[in-house]
């Protein structure tokens, strides 16, 4: 078996089991730092992403894009790594590559959701959402289209901001007949919803922890105790990244000068430590030393 498919299997374990707690990375620096914490996996966030590029979320980024970026996540850290798949990148066809390409990737599983193309952000409003027969072959087609059983099909469903909290009950239970092995309800309200969900869909469920939203900041503590399996912390990385961000160039515009927030900055031994680079000025020095060794051997 290998390495990728071992380390699906023992995540999903861990899903099934106990549950996960998934900061959000948006670049493979970001998830080395949630390795580091002492997390067991990393949420890759199609915000996170998208913002990143320079783009709302609302779905501009490709498919082949997302990969892209997801195979340096995964290739930076030893975590198993779920990515936010948006909309599937189409219809059932089109999420039957999405699978196959995000598998490859190296991702541990990926979420879908219900939307129509082209979606909005989760937590606000004017969404609407594909009947539930569609997104149902949407996830039907994810099952069968995935290499590795361990790969987890994560549904998402809108359908409490869009149409009711009974009707994302509903839909729910339908994408779960459908074979998703995880179910995300979307922008749940109050601190009951979330635990009357819990009671009422009995596959495993993701809950997200966005700042800013219309969920309240619930601790992964009181979400695992409630029954769900996946607590994801999005965008909160990326947020505390830019405000810090703000007031490096305030500074600097105002001082001339950066000094006087050298205490606020990863140090330059810092970086290189999680960069791993004395790994590559060892590996450049015994390659160059292998070569001027052999010169003029036959």
């Amino acid at each position: 078996m290998e390495q990728t498919e071992i380390l699906r299997k023992k995540f999903k374990s861990l899903v099934l089991g106990k549950g996960v707690v998934l900061p959000g990375a948006f670049n493979a620096l970001t998830a080395r730092l949630i390795e580091e914490a002492g997390f067991k996996g990393v949420y890759i966030s199609g915000a996170g992403l998208n913002n990143g590029a320079g783009f709302p979320d609302i779905g501009l980024l490709t498919l082949t894009e997302f990969a892209a970026m997801a195979k340096y996540i995964t290739g930076a850290t030893s975590l198993p790594c779920i990515c936010d798949a948006d909309t599937g990148f189409g219809e059932a066809v089109n999420v039957a590559r999405c699978v196959s390409e995000l598998e490859q990737a190296g991702l541990a599983g990926i979420h879908i959701e219900d939307q129509v193309f082209p979606k909005r952000c989760g937590h606000l409003s004017g969404k609407q959402l594909i009947p539930v027969e569609q997104m149902a072959r949407k996830i039907k087609t994810a099952v069968l289209s995935r290499k590795d059983k361990n790969f987890l099909i994560i549904a998402r469903t809108d359908a409490r901001s869009v149409e009711s909290f009974d009707k994302a009950v509903e839909r729910a239970r339908a994408y779960a007949k459908a074979g998703a092995d995880v179910i995300f309800a979307e922008a749940l309200k109050t601190s009951e919803e979330f635990a009357r969900f819990a009671r009422k869909v009995k596959t495993p469920l993701l809950a997200n922890m966005t700042e800013f939203g219309v969920s309240p900041l619930l601790s992964s503590q009181e979400l695992l105790k409630m029954g769900y399996k996946i607590v994801i912390y999005p965008m909160g990385a990326f947020r505390t990244m830019m405000k810090a961000c703000e007031g490096f160039y305030a500074a600097i515009k105002k001082e001339g000068t950066q000094a006087g927030i050298l205490d606020k900055m990863q140090t330059r031994k810092e970086l290189y430590a999680l960069l791993d680079y004395d790994s590559y000025t060892k590996l450049d020095e015994k390659a160059y030393g292998d070569f001027r060794g052999n010169i003029g051997k036959k």
